[in-house]
C-alpha cells in the first residue's frame, strides 16, 4: 500500500462515525415500529378477550400495516428529529457537518500542487513532528 493511499484509509471516518445519523434515526424506527407492535397486539387481544372472541393473526396484521402507514404519513416526528437531529449533530461535529473542511482541505491541497509540493507528503511530515519523530 502506498503512503498516499494509506494516509487516505487514516483520514476516513468510521463507519459508526461517518453514517451517525443514519444509525439513530434507524434505531429510533425500529424500537418505534416495535413498541407499535407490541402495543396494538396487546390492544387487540384485550379487545377480543372482551369480546369473547380469539386473538388472531390473520386479523391483527392488516391493522398494524393499516396503523403504520397512517404512522407514516404523520410526517411531524419525522420532520422534527430531521431538524433536531441534525442540529445536534452539526454541534457535536459528526462526519456530515465536516463537508466544509473538506471542501477548504480539497482547495489548499489544489494550492500545494499548483506551487510543485506534494500534500500528502506534508501531511506525513506534519504527522511526524506531532509525534515527535520528525527532524
Amino acid at each position: 500500500m502506498s503512503d498516499s493511499s494509506a494516509d487516505e484509509a487514516k483520514s476516513r471516518p468510521r463507519f459508526h462515525r461517518a453514517y451517525s445519523f443514519g444509525i439513530v434515526t434507524a434505531g429510533f424506527f425500529l424500537l418505534s415500529w416495535i413498541g407499535q407492535f407490541v402495543f396494538q397486539a396487546i390492544a387487540v387481544r384485550n379487545e377480543a378477550t372482551q369480546h369473547g372472541s380469539q386473538f388472531s393473526w390473520a386479523d391483527f396484521y392488516p391493522q398494524f400495516l393499516s396503523s403504520t402507514f397512517e404512522n407514516w404519513q404523520s410526517e411531524f416526528l419525522q420532520l422534527v428529529w430531521q431538524a433536531a437531529g441534525l442540529a445536534l449533530f452539526y454541534f457535536w461535529g459528526s462526519s456530515q457537518s465536516r463537508e466544509g473542511e473538506e471542501r477548504v482541505e480539497a482547495k489548499i491541497d489544489a494550492l500545494l500542487e499548483d506551487r510543485g509540493i506534494d500534500p500528502s507528503g506534508m501531511d506525513r511530515d506534519v504527522r511526524a513532528r506531532a509525534d515527535g519523530t520528525g527532524s
